[in-house]
This record gives structure tokens, C-alpha cells and sequence, in this order.
């Protein structure tokens, strides 16, 4: 028996178009959304189309871009929030991030769950498994779909190109390790969806990511 692909679609969203990631079952119709950073409405819109059930927002890291839309989405659906606990500073201080780029502010509620290290992220049909890769900030995450050879990366690394370490909590030493030791011992033929921009793999970065190298 064909076991059917998992539903994959990712939307940029928001002021600073970051890539929103809905991983939905199709025989169970439920559905993962990583880091709904803006655009509520439409992401919604996008799940009623695909007929998904969310039953959890997982969160890369905790800046604005990433996790604006998530209580629309959580109201909306009744699923639920969670991030790694070394970024909730950064989740309470969501005005001050929306003061600094010129972002009308919303407030979000408070997290329902603390993601760790190789925690397993399971929704009846979609099984995948949390990283902590700080760096970008402490609380970084990928998300690891190993069936499906998919890492959702965050904005931890970029095709071409890492995370900006200069914001609140940033460690350019750390999210060098972090991709050299924890994303760098995956299979190369993984493919990357990163925060912001194009896809690539994990082959690809090993090779020519000029900032880091193998």
C-alpha cells in the first residue's frame, strides 16, 4: 500500500516575508505550522483550502517576524504555542521588537509548551524532531522531518549565507557550531527550508556557504 506525501506548503508572510511552513497529513488531515509571522487571515484562508486541522504552532525562534500571526492562528484553531524557553524574553518583548521596525504590535499569548533539544514533534501522521540550534538567538530550533529528508531551519542558515547574530541575544560563535555540528552531521541530500528566501540543502551549504564551511 502507497502510504500518500505529506502536504508541504510554505508561504512567505508578513512585513519581512518569512516563510511560513504548513506540514499537514492527508490521510488525517492534521496539520504542524511553523512560524506564522504575519498574515493570519491568509494563512487560514490556506488551511481551510487544504481542509488541515492545526494542532500545533512551533516556533523557530521568537522574533517578531516569526511568531506575529501565531495568536490569530492559535485563536482561530485552538492549537497549540510552542518555542524553546531561552527565547521567551524575546517573546515578551514583542512591542519593543514592533517599535524598532516600525510594526503596528499585537499582543501574543503566552507560550503553551517549552521545546527541548531532540524533542519529538508528532501529530497523528507528521513525526519530526526538534533541534536546538542557538545562535541567531538562544532559543533557535530546526525542525527535522527525516521521512520526508526536510529540515526547517529557521533563520539559523540561509542558502549562501547564517542568521544575523547582532540582534538581542545573537552568538556568531554559537550558530557556528551549532550549523557545523548539529546540521552539518545530516544527510546532504536534506532539503533546507530557511527562514527567509529560497530553499536549499544541506549538501549544498556543506559546500559553498561561505561563512561556514565543513
Amino acid at each position: 500500500m502507497t502510504v500518500p506525501e505529506l502536504i508541504v506548503e510554505t508561504l512567505p508572510v508578513g512585513h519581512l516575508q518569512c516563510n511560513c511552513t504548513i506540514l499537514g497529513d492527508p490521510v488525517s488531515r492534521k496539520a504542524i505550522v511553523v512560524d506564522p509571522g504575519g498574515d493570519a487571515e491568509l494563512l487560514i484562508e490556506r488551511l481551510l483550502e487544504l481542509d488541515l486541522q492545526v494542532e500545533r504552532i512551533i516556533h523557530t525562534h521568537a522574533h517578531l517576524d516569526h511568531f506575529l500571526a501565531s495568536g490569530k492562528l492559535k485563536e482561530a484553531t485552538g492549537a497549540k504555542l510552542a518555542l524553546h524557553h531561552d527565547d521567551l524574553f524575546l517573546w515578551d518583548m514583542l512591542e519593543d521588537q514592533c517599535r524598532m521596525f516600525g510594526i503596528p504590535f499585537e499582543k501574543p499569548p503566552p507560550p503553551d509548551q517549552w521545546l527541548e533539544h531532540e524533542e519529538e514533534i508528532e501529530v497523528r501522521g507528521i513525526q519530526g524532531k526538534a533541534l536546538h540550534t542557538p545562535g541567531h538567538t538562544p532559543g533557535s530550533m530546526c525542525f527535522l522531518f527525516e521521512k520526508q529528508k526536510l529540515l526547517i531551519a529557521g533563520d539559523t542558515l540561509f542558502q549562501g549565507s547564517v542568521g544575523r547574530t547582532d540582534l538581542w541575544g545573537g552568538d556568531y560563535q554559537k550558530i557556528e557550531e551549532s550549523i557545523r555540528e548539529k546540521l552539518y552531521t545530516l544527510d546532504e541530500d536534506i532539503s533546507v527550508i530557511t527562514g527567509h528566501g529560497e530553499s536549499t540543502s544541506i549538501g549544498h551549504e556543506m559546500r559553498s556557504n561561505s561563512f561556514v564551511r565543513v
